[in-house]
């Protein structure tokens, strides 16, 4: 398949034409229960999973965003449910991260607190190679000094710490909750009739998180092109998937405009 581009066409049949260990990460949010229409398309969840664990590379990554529908006064961990399924194929849960919404609508017609989140589920095969993580927490202690104390241990040793002194950083490794505005693709436009996008910015961090520059990033559920808008921004191969030909066409035009912008600078 061509790099760089937005296939349209079912998943399934595109990811078996990928030879194997070919993706070095994968950032995609697919349908999830009842919650969003997507143009009257079914998908197949266990022939998706199949095919991403056989498409990823040693050390990869795959960032899962789903959430769960509420269903008879229940929520349905289909979640849940998934990532249990992908552990099943030999994935490691590495992280179940949380994308938190600004805002978020009350529940006026539910006993229960106002949701606000996504689950942003880190699946790697094996260890993931690369790590480079994102540090905007800003340290109230930045430039102090520490000198760390000799540790008793157990049997009585003292340990001594390799270092003579720490300086604290201006800023740490974020947490994992990550917080985002909601119904905004940070300032971009050209969504069309796309029912269901998430920031350019989540897609970023993730990209920027879990791979380095050259690498092929992959989203099997391209939509609007999100995904593959961040990747080339930061300087990553990338491949779309998208089986809606209205959504294929949004994300061409969403691409075609960002290289005309970098062209213009």
């Amino acid at each position: 398949l061509e790099l760089d581009k937005i296939h349209c066409g079912d998943n399934c049949d595109l990811l078996g034409q990928l030879p194997r260990e070919c993706i070095d990460l994968v950032v995609t949010s697919p349908p999830y229960d009842d919650l969003r229409t997507y143009g009257g398309h079914s998908w197949d969840f266990f022939g998706v999973a199949w095919q991403l664990k056989r498409v990823l590379k040693p050390g990869g990554v795959i960032v899962w965003v789903v959430a769960d529908a509420t269903k008879d006064g229940s929520e349905t961990g289909s979640s849940m449910e998934q990532a249990l399924h992908f552990k099943r194929l030999g994935l490691n849960l590495h992280d179940t991260m949380i994308y938190k919404k600004a805002g978020g609508s009350p529940n006026i017609h539910h006993p229960r607190y106002v949701h606000c989140f996504e689950y942003m589920l880190v699946l790697s095969l094996g260890t993931p190679k690369t790590f480079n993580p994102v540090k905007r927490k800003k340290n109230k202690t930045a430039g102090a000094v520490e000198y760390p104390k000799p540790k008793t241990q157990r049997n009585g040793e003292r340990k001594h710490y390799q270092v003579e002194k720490w300086i604290a950083p201006e800023t740490s490794v974020d947490v994992n909750v990550w917080e985002y505005n909601v119904g905004t693709a940070s300032g971009d436009s050209g969504m069309g009739d796309h029912p269901a996008y998430f920031p350019d910015s989540l897609a970023g961090d993730h990209i920027a998180t879990w791979s380095n520059p050259g690498d092929l990033v992959l989203d099997p559920f391209s939509g609007s092109g999100t995904t593959a808008k961040a990747a080339k921004e930061l300087g990553r191969r990338f491949l779309g998937f998208e089986i809606n030909p209205e959504y294929c066409a949004i994300a061409e035009r969403r691409i075609a405009q960002q290289v005309l912008e970098l062209e213009a600078v």
